[in-house]
């Protein structure tokens, strides 16, 4: 999931998984695999950059919290 911010500046979080292309137009605009359209704030690079840097996470498995195992 990655974070973006709407043009009115409320935040939001997205499932970087299910981008179907991003667009400037000129402001940012995202369509998903559902083929809802979302205008963001952040430019055309950053919401790449966000879903790459989710992908290197998932991939090495940092988003799984660490829970200590009990004897």
């Amino acid at each position: 999931m990655i974070t973006l911010h709407r043009l009115n500046g409320d935040e939001m979080t997205l499932n970087a998984d299910l981008i179907l292309t991003i667009e400037a137009t000129p402001d940012t605009h995202i369509v998903m695999m559902d083929r809802r359209q979302i205008l963001v704030m952040e430019t055309v690079e950053e919401v790449v950059d966000a879903a790459i840097e989710y992908r290197r996470l998932v991939t090495s498995g940092g988003h799984i919290a660490q829970v200590p195992l009990t004897a």
